[in-house]
């Protein structure tokens, strides 16, 4: 076979395949309040819309318009008019879609099986948002049943949310799933609970099988990894053991993280100082570590917190004073969120806890702090 004859049938294999990659897609319809209208076609781009085309109606509201569609990575197109969204598909490449629309934002779109999801979807959370703001407006007629209408609006949310899920776990292979995710209930999220992240990241995993290059399930991938974080944190709360104080986790010389809340002892001094004053160093030896030999064999442990933005100092006094208790510094100094847990306005200052409760008396002098000692460490 002739060899330039070879490369001529390459060639035009290749550009079969970028022309098959980089396609148009189709929509038309018609907008039946709106003959000779000018109609704005928007994709959305990450959180905002960009206009790609501006199309007219004709006398009838017909319209017809192409957009550009990366074949794999359905777009999102927002048809606008006079600044009112009326209509909104998701296409992909080679994709004919029609909608039927008026100028207040109902509309129906036909063409592919995602197409038509999101139409569903889109029908269904108008439905509910009416049906909020109907009884949102009988509330406000007559303030006296706002018990019964509340109670209401509680059961509308439920029985949407509740469709939702369902929704979202029976087409977690589509991207119509996907606006499902930022819908609002007035000005709240549906989905708002810190269970819901578990929604997002199944969601998310059955996408990427998919669509692993489409920048909107790139978005929700992060959206959904930040909620995973924030119902991590929350678990971890539910599941620590309550204490009657506000807990504070900082760096002890070793960089190793020291939990009040995880010291155990019938009492414990809690001591906000620093190290850039003389007074204060010399309080550790005179005054300090006096007390914990007395007292350390009957139960008490110090929980020693430094305000120090100069760290290696403030290592360096612990280890040549050979401090024995914990310690632990706060880098933050004069912004630290800590000291402003305790109200701390000025150092010096001690606070004692009991059997895991802060104690209510104000320690203001020595003499003060060893009777406080004297009982509760009987």
């Amino acid at each position: 076979m002739n060899r330039n004859f070879i490369k001529v049938l390459l060639v035009a294999a290749s550009s079969a395949l970028l022309i098959s990659a980089c396609d148009k897609a189709k929509i038309s319809g018609v907008v039946t309040d709106a003959p000779d209208s000018e109609i704005i076609v928007n994709l959305l781009d990450a959180n905002k819309l960009q206009a790609v085309d501006t199309i007219k109606t004709d006398g009838r509201g017909r319209f017809s318009c192409k957009v550009d569609v990366t074949k794999g990575n359905p777009e999102f197109f927002y048809l606008n008019r006079a600044g009112v969204k009326i209509a909104s598909v998701i296409v992909d490449a080679g994709d004919r879609v029609s909608v039927v629309a008026d100028t207040l934002g109902n509309f129906e779109a036909k063409g592919t099986e995602t197409v038509e999801l999101h139409s569903q979807a889109e029908k269904d959370y108008r439905a509910f948002s009416n049906e909020m703001m109907d009884i949102s407006d009988r509330i406000d007629a007559n303030p006296d049943s706002l018990i019964i209408l509340s109670k209401e609006m509680t059961q509308t949310y439920i029985q949407y949310y509740r469709s939702r899920v369902r929704f979202l776990m029976e087409n977690s292979h589509s991207m119509a799933v996907i606006p499902v995710f930022y819908q609002k209930a007035g000005s709240l999220p549906v989905f708002a609970q810190d269970t819901d992240a578990i929604h997002f990241k199944n969601v998310c995993d059955s996408l990427e099988t998919c669509y692993p290059d489409s920048r909107y399930v790139k978005a929700l991938r992060a959206e959904a990894d930040r909620r995973m974080s924030q119902l991590s944190i929350v678990t971890q709360l539910s599941n620590a053991n309550p204490v009657g104080f506000p807990d504070i986790v900082l760096p002890d010389i070793k960089a190793e993280k020291q939990r009040l809340s995880d010291v155990q002892a019938k009492v414990v001094m809690l001591h906000f100082w620093t190290n850039a004053v003389p007074e204060q160093r010399r309080f550790n030896l005179e005054v300090l570590k006096p007390i914990y030999q007395k007292y350390y064999p009957k139960g008490l442990e110090i929980y020693q917190v430094a305000l120090d933005a100069d760290k290696s100092g403030w290592a360096s006094t612990v280890k040549s004073q050979n401090l024995p208790w914990i310690n632990v510094c706060d880098i933050a100094a004069g912004n630290s969120r800590v000291a402003s847990l305790y109200n701390v306005t000025q150092i010096p200052t001690t606070f004692l806890i009991s059997d895991g409760e802060l104690v209510g008396t104000k320690v203001t002098d020595v003499q003060g702090l060893v009777n406080l000692l004297d009982s509760l460490l009987k």
